[in-house]
């Protein structure tokens, strides 16, 4: 088995629980997510089965998309709902200061994740160490927030709705508790949904509880499909037997194609996915990164 399923994990278990469920159902032990979901968090989590899984780190670097509910003057160890409050303040903002605070947080800047999270220090998660009562420095990392909307007027004088579009690496909560601290209020996060990863949306993805080993199938997509958002590079039986062997293939033998150094490719031969190459300007070449099909011939 090989392949894609666009999954709508439901809030209440872990992206590592959902891929037990289809590792169960499918009978394959290969099996692996793109992009954790905290447990309170639903929408899309595309998941790789079998062979596909080489290709996990490429849909990762995707932008993502999400909607979210901010609860103003609640502030919480977790930075979710889902925490130990330990700050209550008085909300007392308007829909303009919202939007205001929303603007400054549009663009590129530098982020410090939050201490419950999978991150390694010292070869240790940061969720164990926080759950000891540690603390620990966090290195600040670099994101953008391509989007960042209101989507509600307050609801009950402290609650509102966003949308927002962000790079790899963007931790919605830690995005929450800045817009807090800009608004003097503090926030956390109290609901979130991924609607949109790697050209992937919400609208397209199974709700776990629909699948069992009887149906499973019909939902699994061709592999290809999770690298759809990269450029295809079309090589002959030759060069794909090469290309099937780790060979590089000259960029000069291949159909013109505009590519960035270090840019990943789809190699493809007569309607086949063979697996990724990347562009390298000092090789003039296309270099092998893994293989999905051994391909024709």
């Amino acid at each position: 088995m090989c392949g894609l399923l666009l999954l709508n994990k439901p809030a209440g278990i872990t992206s590592f629980g959902a891929v037990a469920s289809i590792r169960k159902l499918t009978g394959e032990k290969r099996v692996g997510h793109t992009g954790t979901l905290d447990p309170m968090a639903t929408g899309v989590l595309p998941v790789l089965i079998g062979r596909a899984t080489k290709l996990c780190d490429y849909v990762l670097c995707a932008d993502k998309s999400y909607t979210a509910e901010i609860m103003l003057g609640t502030v919480t160890d977790t930075l979710d709902i889902t925490g130990k409050v330990i700050a209550e303040n008085k909300v007392a903002v308007t829909c303009a200061d919202i939007d205001r605070a929303l603007a400054h947080f549009t663009g590129e800047q530098d982020q410090v994740p939050p201490m419950f999270s999978a991150i390694r220090k010292n070869g240790v998660r940061l969720y164990r160490l926080a759950r000891e009562g540690k603390e620990a420095d966090i290195e600040p990392r670099r994101i953008t927030v391509f989007e960042l909307n209101r989507e509600s007027e307050l609801l009950e004088g402290s609650r509102f709705r966003i949308s927002c579009r962000v790079s790899k690496g963007t931790y919605i909560r830690s995005l929450v508790r800045d817009i807090g601290e800009l608004l003097g209020t503090g926030a956390t996060l109290t609901a979130l949904c991924r609607t949109a990863t790697a050209g992937f949306r919400l609208s397209e993805c199974v709700p776990l509880d629909r699948l069992d080993p009887a149906n499973i199938n019909d939902y699994i997509l061709p592999a290809e499909r999770a690298a759809a958002h990269l450029k295809a590079v079309e090589l002959t039986p030759p060069q794909a037997r090469r290309f099937s062997n780790g060979g590089e293939i000259d960029i000069n033998r291949v159909k013109s194609i505009n590519l960035s150094e270090g840019e990943k490719v789809r190699m493809v031969c007569g309607g086949l996915f063979l697996g990724l190459a990347s562009f390298s300007a000092e090789k003039g070449a296309l270099v092998f990164e893994c293989l999905i099909d051994q391909g024709k011939g």
